[in-house]
């Protein structure tokens, strides 16, 4: 309660935009991984029985912003918090960029956030005639008559293009170029300064190496008051506007949503990440008639009076973003489509999987399943995603189906609460985690494990390290029998369960599943022991290759019989 609502939602935002990345937060635990945000209000003011022990201080501390959401997650990369007031944001994704080229950090969060405790900044705009009296922003419109304020938060997760290359992250979109700069000594505090304005453009073109007219859109700051938009028009006409066989399209995010202040840099990337990926330049509202103070013949640029295809084709689509600051600071970044990548067709099976949800309570776990029913994709891939990119929490729930409409069957009992076949829901017991349970003989099959050593190259890194340990005490090769015949001997059959059962721990240990306890049986003891750590790799290998070779000499001096049934039967 005494946390300033605007550090709450970048933590939102930040746990959202991991997850929506693929990457879960207990991966990039103390990492090099930086925080860049935008805040411009400390007005927050908690209650007195809420402002204790500190919290007052650093809940409404707009340099904590960017702390807390490194100290939540662990992040051990820069945390910095900007304020150049409405290009907040902005510069926050530039100095962020700046970071990732310089290698001060691996990824970054970048972003911004504004919430209006107080109702100061109406009053003040209200005084100076500088709101829309409808509260709408006309961005470029002949109707402008002032700001529309807004609230919102938004985070980017950015990180150098080859090293998402290669860590397999999807590319949404390329950040080419960026700059920042300030009015200097202009015509007012407060007053934009086009000619900053063009030379921002400018340096952000030379940043990205390219020219005017290789920029198809430009999201402008457009915050639809008379002294501002015709400022800015004529920046953009004396820049993107010359030069060209095709107009420059222009369109404002702010006559959607308002002036999200803070926000507002990232609110224009985001849009311009979608158009992108929607191949759709949305309209600009209440932008019909342009502005009567802009000498639109002095360039080719165009307002996005309606929507307006944007397809991928031979060009490479790029947009500019600007954003300008009360302060004098101006910031303007160039995206670019990511680079196109081809997927080849496939043929997935129609096996059982596993859909495993998690939450932290009950009733979020229930709201994660009614998520996921509007899930499209084949049962693979979702339960693929699920196992691998969200974060488990101890209320959890696993759906095994074979085709979609039994997963979904199952995702409807979860959120209802009703018992279904193939739904299995667990509650937290306590402290107790994962029990990893190790067989003895019996559990082994001709072709055991081949498939998982030519497809998991981690089981394979294992398997084969457990094949190194035993060749000093055996005269056959692990590989070798597990690929063909030879399952039939007591000392192979039991050193070769060990290999298989040491190498599916470590399997399972590499996505971050580890044991609590371990318990196993016959040469399943073994590897237990190992995995728990009382027993080396080398140590054990001896122990399971020597214990099956003394099993083969005492082979024929007595009996055993194995009964499937209750005592009182066989008794």
């Amino acid at each position: 309660l005494a946390t300033d609502p605007q550090q709450r939602l970048l933590l939102e935002t930040a746990w959202e935009a991991l997850e929506h990345a693929g990457i879960t937060a207990q991966a990039l635990r103390g990492s090099r991984t930086g925080v860049y945000t935008g805040v411009i209000y400390n007005q927050y003011v908690p209650g007195v029985s809420e402002a204790t022990d500190g919290y007052f201080l650093t809940g409404n501390t707009t340099s904590v912003a960017s702390g807390r959401v490194s100290y939540t997650l662990g992040l051990e990369g820069p945390a910095v918090t900007v304020d150049t007031a409405c290009s907040s944001s902005l510069v926050a994704m530039h100095l962020a960029a700046q970071a990732l080229r310089t290698r001060a950090c691996d990824l970054a969060l970048a972003g911004g956030a504004t919430v209006m405790p107080t109702p100061s900044l109406f009053l003040e705009f209200s005084r100076q005639r500088g709101l829309a009296p409808d509260g709408r922003c006309k961005s470029f419109g002949a109707a402008a008559d002032g700001a529309g304020f807004s609230e919102g938060a938004g985070l980017l997760l950015l990180e150098r293009l080859s090293d998402a290359e290669r860590n397999g992250h999807r590319v949404l979109a390329v950040l080419r170029g960026s700059a920042i700069n300030s009015d200097g000594a202009s015509n007012g505090l407060t007053a934009p300064n086009g000619p900053a304005q063009e030379r921002v453009i400018e340096q952000a073109l030379a940043d990205a190496q390219l020219s005017t007219s290789d920029v198809d859109v430009v999201e402008a700051h457009g915050t639809g008051t008379t002294l501002g938009d015709p400022i800015e028009a004529t920046a953009l006409l004396a820049t993107y506007g010359r030069h060209r066989e095709r107009p420059l399209w222009l369109g404002s995010v702010k006559s959607n949503l308002g002036h999200t202040q803070a926000a507002a840099g990232v609110a224009g990337v985001i849009k311009m990440v979608q158009a992108m990926r929607h191949e759709t330049l949305p309209k600009t509202l209440h932008a019909a008639e342009p502005s009567p103070h802009v000498e639109w013949a002095a360039g080719a640029v165009s307002l996005l009076t309606e929507a307006t295809p944007w397809r991928r084709g031979d060009r490479v689509r790029r947009a500019g973003v600007s954003s300008f600051g009360i302060s004098g600071t101006n910031a303007h970044v160039i995206l670019e489509e990511p680079p196109a990548t081809e997927v080849p067709p496939r043929e997935l099976p129609a096996l059982p999987v596993p859909w495993i949800l998690s939450g932290r309570t009950g009733s979020a776990l229930r709201e994660q399943a009614r998520n996921l029913s509007s899930v499209d994709g084949h049962p693979l891939d979702v339960g693929h995603s699920l196992a691998t990119t969200r974060t488990r929490f101890a209320h959890r729930a696993a759906i095994v189906g074979s085709t979609p409409e039994e997963l979904r069957a199952g995702l409807a009992a979860l959120a209802d609460e009703l018992p279904a076949a193939h739904l299995h829901v667990g509650t937290p017991a306590g402290e107790l985690g994962p029990v990893f349970v190790f067989p003895g003989q019996g559990s082994q099959w001709d072709g055991m494990a081949v498939d998982l050593y030519r497809e998991s190259p981690v089981f394979a890194r294992y398997l084969d390290a457990c094949a190194e340990a035993l060749r000093p005490h055996v005269d056959w090769s692990l590989i070798d029998v597990l690929h063909g015949p030879g399952m039939d001997r007591v000392d192979v059959i039991q050193p070769a369960l060990w290999a298989v059962m040491v190498s599916l721990a470590k399997l399972w240990q590499h996505y971050g599943v580890e044991p609590t306890a371990v318990v196993g049986h016959s040469q399943g003891e073994i590897a237990a022991a190992h995995i728990a750590g009382a027993l080396t790799l080398d140590d054990s290998a001896r122990i399971v290759a020597l214990r099956s070779q003394a099993i083969t000499t005492i082979a024929g001096t007595g009996g055993m019989m194995s009964v499937p049934l209750p005592a009182d039967d066989v008794r």
